[in-house]
């Protein structure tokens, strides 16, 4: 069960984090947002991409877009989503749960700039009804994110 990933993970390097695990689904951000009673802002949604044959993984606000000529800007290429199946291969994590703890493959993370104008964030823990609340340089420096600029507001 990819939740047992991330558990495994946050136990290791992050033992004062709490997985809060809810009766409801919290797949989408609004979901999410009204479930945590946070804005949806607040939610860090984790989207997987790839430039060419490399994934990645990027945390953002929920309330952001990705800006694709940012990305292209940035990647030097344009980057796509992966399907279903690719994400829970490469994260173990679900679609609706996918976060940058527990990956069944070592990944490049990156979180966008939009997470920082909050004192505290809501990624996913591995499955579509749980999260942390963590703040988001701890997020970052916890998986060994880079950070980056490649939203735009919603």
């Amino acid at each position: 069960m990819s939740i047992d990933t991330a558990r495994g993970f946050l136990a290791e390097h992050a033992p004062d984090i709490e997985i809060i695990e809810l009766e409801e689904s919290t797949a989408t951000v609004e979901l999410a947002a009204k479930a945590h009673g946070v804005t949806s802002g607040q939610i860090a949604k984790t989207l997987a991409l790839k430039v060419g044959e490399q994934p990645f993984l990027v945390v953002a606000a929920g309330d952001a877009r990705l800006d694709n000529a940012k990305l292209r800007e940035r990647f030097e290429a344009k980057a796509t989503m992966l399907d279903e199946a690719t994400v829970m291969e490469l994260t173990s994590h679900p679609v609706g749960g996918v976060c940058p703890f527990g990956l069944a493959t070592v990944l490049p993370i990156y979180c966008d700039e939009s997470l920082k104008r909050f004192d505290e964030v809501l990624p996913a823990a591995g499955s579509p009804s749980s999260a942390v609340r963590i703040a988001p340089e701890r997020l970052a420096t916890l998986v060994g994110a880079e950070w980056l600029d490649v939203c735009s507001p919603a």
